[in-house]
C-alpha cells in the first residue's frame, strides 16, 4: 500500500506542476496552452484517484469514462464534474490541434477555475481516504 501512495504523491505532483504551468500561461497571454496544461493536470489527478483503486486505462475517454463510473455515478464527486472535465478535455483539443483556435482569456480563465475546483476536491477526496 505504501508504493500505491507513493505512485498517487507522483500522480498528483505531477498534477499541480501542470496547474502551475497552466496559470503561467495564462499570465503570458498563452491561452491554448493554458487551457492545454489545465486539462492534464485533471488528467494527472482523474489518474491519481483512479490509480487508489487499481484502475490505470492506456487512454483519455477511458479515464474519463471510469471517473465517472467510479466517482460521479456514486455520488463522491458532483455531477457537474462530468460536463465540466469533458469540456476542458474539448478545449484542450482545439488549443493543441486547431489552427484557428478560439481560446479566449474568458475560456483560459474557466479552464483555470475548473481545474483547481476539480484538483483541490480530489486532493480532499484521498486526504480523507487515508
Amino acid at each position: 500500500m505504501e508504493e500505491r501512495r507513493e505512485v498517487i504523491y507522483a500522480m498528483l505532483k505531477k498534477s499541480e506542476d501542470k496547474l502551475e504551468s497552466a496559470k503561467i500561461l495564462f499570465h503570458n497571454f498563452v491561452y491554448d496552452d493554458c487551457a492545454s496544461r489545465a486539462y492534464y493536470a485533471v488528467y494527472h489527478a482523474l489518474t491519481a484517484v483512479l490509480y487508489l483503486k487499481d484502475l490505470e486505462f492506456s487512454s483519455h475517454s477511458q479515464t474519463m469514462g471510469a471517473f465517472n463510473r467510479e466517482f460521479v455515478h456514486t455520488a463522491l464527486f458532483p455531477k457537474h464534474f462530468t460536463k465540466k472535465i469533458k469540456s476542458l478535455y474539448d478545449y484542450r483539443e482545439s488549443g493543441d490541434y486547431d489552427v484557428n483556435s478560439n481560446i479566449t482569456k474568458e475560456i483560459a480563465s474557466e479552464c483555470l477555475n475548473t481545474a483547481s475546483e476539480v484538483i483541490e476536491a480530489i486532493h480532499k477526496y484521498l486526504l480523507e481516504t487515508k
